[in-house]
């Protein structure tokens, strides 16, 4: 039986191969997603960049807009740009299901060929035995990675952070922000209304009127 395998060496390598790239694609995908919600736990002090870029574009959209009505659309633009490199991690997800269904059937061209040689029962059962054992670790693998969820947590931790803490907190320096204001415009009118009110008030008349005024009341009373 394990002769069989060897016999056709070429299909079983790229069977496995296949097969395992795929796993790996779905693994990687897994490590990508559980490190972006560790992120998304400790947002105040991530240096992930996509994370900081996502910060600052939600604050510029409520420093325009005043309020997002739609946060978790928001927040799933986001995910679905999420990259490996160049690729969207989408695309990589959709590659890995691709790459399965062609170990699939790269077993069933060597099962075809086998039987077109006339090969026996033992001759043939290789490429089923590969197959089914390849499927299940692929199945077992996407569970046990499961992309649904994690990207179902990442989606649930950036909604509260952007709804719940950055949100109030553009508000709260906002608010801050209009109630510093007056202060500033009363602490800027304030030293004129001073020098006004500490300067004494101008006598209506100089000194040399003054004194003309009482030469010409003497010569009147004169």
């Amino acid at each position: 039986m394990f002769a069989n395998f060897f016999q056709h060496k070429n299909f079983m390598i790229g069977i496995l191969a296949l097969l395992s790239a795929s796993i790996l694609c779905q693994i990687a995908l897994g490590v990508i997603y559980r490190r972006l919600i560790w992120e998304t736990e400790h947002m105040s002090a991530t240096s992930d960049k996509s994370l900081q870029q996502l910060k600052l574009k939600f604050t510029g959209c409520r420093q325009i807009n005043e309020k997002i009505a739609n946060v978790p659309v928001f927040v799933d633009k986001y995910i679905s740009g999420i990259r490996l490199g160049r690729i969207p991690l989408s695309a990589v997800r959709h590659l890995s299901g691709q790459l399965m269904l062609l170990s699939v059937l790269v077993a069933g061209v060597g099962a075809c060929r086998g039987i077109i040689r006339n090969e026996n029962f033992f001759g043939i059962a290789p490429f089923y035995v590969v197959s089914f054992l390849g499927l299940y670790c692929y199945f077992a693998a996407c569970s046990l990675v499961d992309i649904p969820g994690k990207r179902n947590i990442l989606r649930i931790n950036l909604v509260d952070y952007l709804e719940n803490h950055l949100a109030n907190r553009l508000e709260q320096t906002a608010l801050d922000m209009q109630t510093l204001e007056p202060k500033r415009q009363t602490a800027a009118d304030k030293p004129l209304a001073d020098q006004t009110e500490a300067s004494p008030s101008a006598p209506p008349f100089s000194e040399p009127e003054m004194q003309e005024l009482e030469l010409l009341l003497q010569e009147l009373l004169t």
